[in-house]
């Protein structure tokens, strides 16, 4: 059966979500901020929720229409054929958002779609009550402009929740937007991948899953797995797709470091869990002190942001020492993500592009320096002078025993790749 899905992800990254879509042999029919819409079938539904690597869910798509009260979004719920996917005996909660629309209190909202399903399976079943003791089917309802779309959530626990990551440290970067920077850095195995600031070691992670091949989604489970509709066959067999991409002849090599030696223990369990280990060499290092091996490389880090007053000021002068550490690994390229608008004045080179991103809810702008240092502008601007000042657009909506692993030292040099 021909469905139309909807695949969410966080603001900025849903030209790279598109790209994955196509990837998968799928027709997207629309790109919005924070979502990709596209056709597909029950087969499908696995396969996005397995794969893709910037989306943080994927719902199949009931129906749209105009709801400029609750009287339409009533009938207009009704209307849906709920009865194809929800039997007698299964749960369905609501949420949902609205936006730039009449409708703005979501309490009511809720109440409001919840007893037009209610009824709407009232008459196809012939029964008064529902126990909701089955599968859940989560309907989320999204109101954009007056014009509500209905959907079914198939992933359940968010997708950046990939199940190898527990632990996070301080300040975690979510998956999604790690694997993100991972593909507009393009890591390939001829070329040394590098996060000097590493913590739980996400971005390295992320990175050894990509040119690996090894599906972002292999490590855990998803609510579609308990929906009729979508036989447990066509999940093992995605499963079994995607266990069959994975590389086992991949040479790609990352460097994981961080001033922190006490968050290695996590970096590395974190890789282990990941099934990447092999591929990442963990070390301590303070990464104003790194060095260059005579070899292609690329840089791809999220430094410190310093978002309280006291802390900022001392961000600021590691931003300045890092754009003088730095500028002994070109030609490497180097991408930096980071919440500042003013870092390549900082860091005292103007950035060759610049990409305003979220994580989670924090505006943040990836700072690319891919072209050679003498080719590139003087001069560095604020990521204010580059973006319209307008509002920002904001999404709704150990103490352990030490384990063994890759080599590690506390010298700045990098560790010897082992023969």
């Amino acid at each position: 059966m021909k469905l139309i899905l909807v695949a969410t992800c966080m603001f900025g990254l849903e030209k790279l979500l598109g790209e994955e879509i196509d990837a998968l042999g799928l027709k997207r029919l629309e790109t919005m901020d924070g979502r990709v819409t596209f056709e597909g079938t029950e087969t499908d539904i696995p396969r996005a929720n397995i794969n893709l690597r910037c989306a943080e869910r994927v719902f199949v798509h009931m129906g749209a229409f105009p709801a400029h009260s609750f009287s339409e979004l009533f009938d207009g719920v009704r209307s849906l054929p709920w009865e194809d996917w929800i039997s007698r005996a299964d749960a369905f909660p609501v949420k949902g958002h609205s936006i730039k629309s009449g409708l703005t209190s979501l309490p009511d909202c809720q109440s409001i779609v919840k007893k037009a399903v209610v009824e709407r399976l009232k008459e196809r079943y012939g029964i008064s009550w529902f126990e909701e003791t089955g599968a859940k089917y989560q309907i989320e309802f999204f109101i954009f402009k007056d014009m509500a779309h209905l959907m079914i959530d198939t992933s359940g626990v968010a997708l950046h929740k990939r199940g190898y990551r527990p632990e996070a440290g301080a300040a975690p970067l979510r998956e999604t937007l790690a694997a993100a920077l991972v593909m507009t850095a393009r890591p390939r195995e001829d070329i040394l991948f590098w996060d000097p600031f590493c913590g739980s070691g996400t971005i390295a992670i992320e990175a050894a899953m990509l040119v690996s091949g090894r599906a972002p989604g292999l490590g855990r489970s998803f609510a579609g797995e308990a929906f009729a509709n979508i036989p447990g066959a066509l999940w093992a067999n995605a499963r079994a797709e995607a266990q069959g991409r994975i590389r086992t002849d991949c040479k790609f090599e990352v460097y994981a470091s961080d001033i922190d030696e006490d968050i290695l223990d996590i970096t590395y369990e974190n890789a282990l869990r990941a099934g990447v280990e092999e591929y990442i060499n963990i070390f301590q290092a303070d990464a104003r002190q790194i060095k260059k091996e005579d070899r292609k490389g690329t840089v791809v880090c999220n430094p410190p942001y310093g978002e309280r007053m006291g802390e900022r000021e001392e961000i600021e002068r590691l931003y300045q020492q890092l754009g003088g550490s730095f500028k002994a690994l070109y030609p490497w390229q180097i991408y930096v993500l980071t919440s500042s608008d003013r870092f390549d004045r900082l860091y005292g080179q103007r950035a060759d592009k610049v990409k305003k991103l979220y994580n989670g809810m924090l505006p943040c702008y990836l700072y690319e320096y891919f072209k050679p240092a003498e080719a590139r502008s003087n001069g560095a601007r604020t990521a204010k002078e580059i973006f319209d000042r307008k509002p920002d657009r904001r999404p709704e909506g150990r103490d352990r025993d030490r384990k063994p692993y890759g080599p590690r030292n506390d010298r700045a040099d990098p560790p010897k790749k082992k023969l």
